[in-house]
Parts: C-alpha cells; structure tokens; sequence
C-alpha cells in the first residue's frame, strides 16, 4: 500500500462518517418539521371543543358554517384577548368552562358581551349567570323535542340531548327529559341572553350534521354579526384566586419532618460507610511467587473438573522454567522446547512431547499422573543441567 493511499483511508472514514452525522441531524430535523407542522397546523385534535380542532370532539364545522352564514368568528385563547374583541359589546360570546376566574372576573367578562351561549355549563358558571340553575343528569334518549318559546330551539325542531339542566325561576328550558332540560336561556329586561346547553351533544364535529344540531347551533351562535369563541387559559385567572400551590397544600410540620429525615439518612450513611482501620494488615503492594499463582489457577480448574485446562497451567509453568534452564527464549514454542528436552535427556521425542505438549487428561487420576510425570521431567533436566555444569 502507497504512502498517498494509506494518508486518503482515514480521510474518507471522517468524511464517510461526517456524513453519517449530517444524515441523522437532517432526519431528525425533518421530523421536528412534519411533527410541528401537525401539531401547529390544525390537522390534530387541540382539545375538546376547541373551535381549531378537526377532531371529532373539536367544533371547526360549526365555526365554518357559521362563517360561511356571514358571521365573524375571533378565537380568543386569553382573557386580555376576549376583553379586546368584546369592546363593540354587540357580540356573542361563546364560553367554555373557566374555573379559574372568580365569580366578579365571570360577570365582568360575559357583561361585556350581548349574547352569552355556555357551551360546558358548570354549577358555578350556571348558578352565577343563570340565577341559581343548577346541573341534572344525563338523558338516556338522544333525541328529544324543543317544546319551549325560545326561537333558535324552535326552529331548529328535534336536537340531541345529553348532559341536563335545572332552570331556577325565570329561567326557560328547552328539549325535555323528565323534569330536566337540555338548555337553558335566560333573558333580560334589555334584550341580553345567556344561554347554557351541552356542546358535546349539539355543537362537535361529529355531532353537528345529527337531527337539528346544525340549526339550533346556528340559531343559538348565530343571533349577532360578531362572535367571540373564548378557550380560557390558565394564566386567566384573578390575582389571589390561583389554585393554591404544593407549598400552600402542605401542613407546616412536614418540611422540618423531610430534613430531619434526611439528616437521620445522611448520619446512617456516614455511619455504616466508616472504615475502621486499613482493609489488609501487611502494606501493599505484596509480592506473590508466580508458583503460588500457577498453583491457584490449577486448583480451580481442578475444583470445576476442568483437568485439560488445569494441566495446561502446569505445563505452561513448568515449560517457562524448563526453557529458562536450558537458555531458550521466552518466544520458544512449546514443541521446540520439547525437542531441545528430548535431546538434552536422549529421551524420546514422542513421549516427551506427549508430557510437555500433547497429552489430555480426562479424569483427575489422569490428571495427577500427567502432573506427577511433568514433575519428573522438569527434575531430570535441572539434574542433567547441574551434571552438566559439575562435569565442566
């Protein structure tokens, strides 16, 4: 390989990897871009009854028919923006449940308005704008007549009921069910009206096209050139009026309970963690003899009943001090060295390999022979050695 190739491999492994890391930020930014082009786009569901919604429990077809007849439709998703659209006051304002404004912020809001339509009716909102009306049942049967002098009910004929309403004296109902009413109207002496009923059933999307849903949404919603679809928000609510937080919920004796706890815990940790003393007596580091370690290792292949690894460490030991005995080095292979003691003892070749190398014991009586006759080996070449030695 060229000097130039062996230069250019590692710039294409940076480039190709580069690349890598380019792709996968584009794919994750491209999913960033389809994820909020979904969510801001309008093609998933906001919430239920929101006037943007597509979904089944929002109410976009009511706002477009509604457009469609001739009517403005402001989205107000806060109370400043409410106010603001409400300042011509002959408006309709369409109201969802708010239960973070306070009962004065309610009548102050929906008092700006000409026409107040309550389409989740709740106890306070119905006891504070309806006179003291309250919440009923629910209507076992979906359909149900209007029967009442209200024009936009009268109209519109038969229309879905679901969540009923108790009207309090002055109050008119419409659509009965046993005692109980699917809406409720309200009017006063100057030609305003407050009107409650169960958007779920009359005013969604999926509900919108059933019986007289469709006229009697147009009638209720329809009553003024300029509507006022207010989703309340939480940072609506009234100074002094928030829900109260964690901290206002807790009792007092609980925060010195927590840290009291946490003391005990740390006093406990530091307490079992203490040390006393050095873990080994004798200073490290300690000098183990390699045969004590080679032994070690045997005798755990011999306690897992592994003998062919056992003799292994064995013979690697011992062929480490045999070869040191007769000056080989230390990247001799094992069959060379057993050559070099076959010669040196005038043994046979085969045999000695067989001790040193070849031999594989399956039982630890096998075992214990093979270590007695590479004991033997290693024996006769230190004395073949020290004969050698004496005899010059």
């Amino acid at each position: 390989m060229s000097a130039e190739t062996a230069s250019a491999a590692p710039v294409r492994s940076r480039r190709r990897s580069a690349l890598g890391w380019v792709a996968l930020a584009g794919g994750l930014l491209l999913a960033a871009l389809v994820g909020g082009t979904l969510v801001y786009g309008g093609y998933t569901q906001r919430a239920i009854l929101d006037p943007e919604s597509a979904g089944s429990d929002g109410t976009r077809a009511v706002v477009r028919v509604l457009e469609q007849h001739g009517v403005s439709v402001t989205i107000a998703r806060d109370r400043a923006a409410a106010e603001r659209a409400l300042a011509g006051g002959k408006t309709t304002l369409v109201l969802r449940d708010a239960p973070m404004l306070s009962d004065d912020a309610l009548r102050d809001l929906t008092g700006r308005a000409r026409h107040v339509v309550l389409v989740e009716p709740r106890s306070r909102a119905l006891d504070v704008l309806l006179d003291g009306s309250s919440l009923g049942g629910f209507s076992p049967d979906l359909s149900a007549s209007p029967e009442c002098g209200v024009p936009a009910a009268a109209n519109a004929g038969a229309a879905h009921v679901g969540e009923l309403l108790r009207p309090a004296d002055g109050v008119e109902g419409c659509y009965p069910v046993d005692g109980e009413f699917g809406l409720l109207q309200s009017e006063g002496v100057d030609g305003r009206t407050v009107t409650a009923l169960d958007g779920l059933s009359v005013l969604t999307n999926s509900s919108l096209p059933v019986d007289g849903n469709a006229a009697l949404a147009l009638g209720v919603l329809g009553q003024t050139d300029t509507l006022v679809w207010y989703v309340p928000s939480l940072s609506d609510a009234d100074q002094g009026t928030a829900a109260p937080t964690l901290g206002d919920l807790t009792p007092a004796w609980v925060t010195p309970a927590m840290l009291l706890l946490l003391t005990a815990a740390l006093a406990a940790a530091i307490w079992r963690g203490r040390r006393f003393g050095p873990l080994v007596a004798e200073r490290l580091p300690v000098t183990v003899r390699a045969a004590e370690t080679t032994e070690g290792r045997a005798r755990l292949y011999a306690s897992s009943k592994d003998a062919a690894h056992a003799l292994d460490e064995l013979r690697r030991a011992a062929r480490s001090r045999v070869g040191r005995l007769l000056g080989l080095t230390a990247r001799t292979s094992p069959h060379d060295i057993a050559d070099a003691v076959a010669q040196r003892l005038d043994a046979d070749r085969a045999r000695v390999r067989g001790i040193l190398v070849d031999d594989i014991p399956r039982t630890d009586r096998e075992l214990v022979a093979a270590a007695d006759r590479l004991r033997d080996l290693e024996e006769s070449v230190r004395a073949a050695v020290r004969t050698e030695g004496t005899t010059r």
